[in-house]
């Protein structure tokens, strides 16, 4: 695993003709976008001694000695997101059987492929297939909709089925611009497509929204992309249409709307009086996987998650460990 962090950062052509495929293959998986991925799977999940410690603290044991097969269906909203799926898997030492999104194929078959060469005894212990069925557990990612069929596919098996999940921000109105410039890279990294991604953010009332448009500029240069652009005209005609107040930079819809979910190029916005109020509510609701903020995780790391972050909260290399 320390040796496939290398290489995903590594400018290897076999491997940047994946990333150009899978670009091809999927136009919201900009070059970009590609790299932040490897970088953020690089340094949080891929390196020694974070694998090490991880490790160390679930017990895993060296050799496993009743491996099981694990069914993942993958999701495909951002480049690599099923990785740590993938991962928790293979350290488990569990045979997996992977349906990977037609959205982000190339890719994990192409990291499968590279260890199986480094490392020919993964190949009877990693496999794809588009159907899966007789496996022995089963971790599948997808929407609210899908989710339904997981429940009815897989639920007399043991399981984590995944649903839709987003992100918010808490603004105290204190925030500098660095703050702010954080911010922006967790509303716009990956166009806002993941549950990391914040869609939503909480203002005092009087919240001056001047600065937070004027910094969130720094991704004005997507608006030139003509998947987002064409969400962006779709959402400001609804706006204008229903005669809705917006604001707006040119490249990102700020409007007040209670929903934590957001269409792309929209960014929801709700006034609040009681911190602790907005805190309790947030706390308790199972639609939110990450709270960015002064006192909650900090602006700009909503995309950079630990190998401890499990989606959802729930904790899938322990499930792995004790089936």
């Amino acid at each position: 695993m320390v040796g496939l962090g290398d290489y995903i950062l590594s400018d290897d052509n076999n491997w940047q003709a994946a990333k150009e495929k899978a670009f091809r293959e999927n136009g919201w998986f900009t070059p970009e976008f590609i790299e932040l991925a490897c970088r953020n799977l690089a340094a949080g999940f891929l390196e020694k001694e974070k694998l090490q410690q991880w490790c160390a603290e679930y017990r895993v044991p060296d050799q496993q000695q009743a491996p099981k097969n694990i069914g993942i269906v993958m999701a495909g909203n951002i480049p690599l997101v099923g990785f740590h799926d993938f991962l928790c898997a293979f350290m488990a030492g569990h045979r997996q059987t992977i349906k990977p999104s037609s959205k982000d194929e190339t890719l994990i078959r192409h990291i499968v492929g590279w260890l199986n060469e480094q490392a020919p005894e993964t190949s009877s212990m990693i496999s794809f297939s588009s159907m899966l069925k007789g496996c022995d557990a089963y971790i599948a990612t997808g929407s609210n909709n899908s989710a339904r069929y997981f429940d009815y596919y897989f639920g007399k098996y043991l399981n984590i089925i995944r649903r839709n999940r987003t992100s918010v921000a808490v603004l105290d109105g204190k925030e500098s611009i660095a703050h702010l410039e954080k911010l922006a890279d967790d509303v716009h990294q990956y166009f806002g497509l993941g549950c990391r991604n914040i869609t939503k953010i909480y203002v005092p009332a009087g919240y001056d929204f001047v600065p937070l448009l004027e910094t969130f500029r720094k991704y004005g240069y997507l608006a030139d992309h003509h998947k987002y652009k064409n969400n962006y005209d779709y959402q400001l005609a609804l706006l204008i249409l229903n005669k809705q107040f917006y604001m707006t930079n040119g490249s990102i819809l700020l409007h007040e709307d209670p929903s934590l979910f957001s269409p792309i190029s929209q960014l929801n916005v709700e006034y609040y009086t009681d911190p602790s109020k907005v805190q309790s509510a947030l706390q308790q609701n199972n639609d939110v996987q990450c709270i960015a903020g002064n006192g909650y995780l900090a602006f700009g790391q909503t995309q950079q998650p630990a190998l401890t972050d499990y989606a959802d909260g729930v904790d899938t290399l322990q499930f792995l460990l004790k089936l």
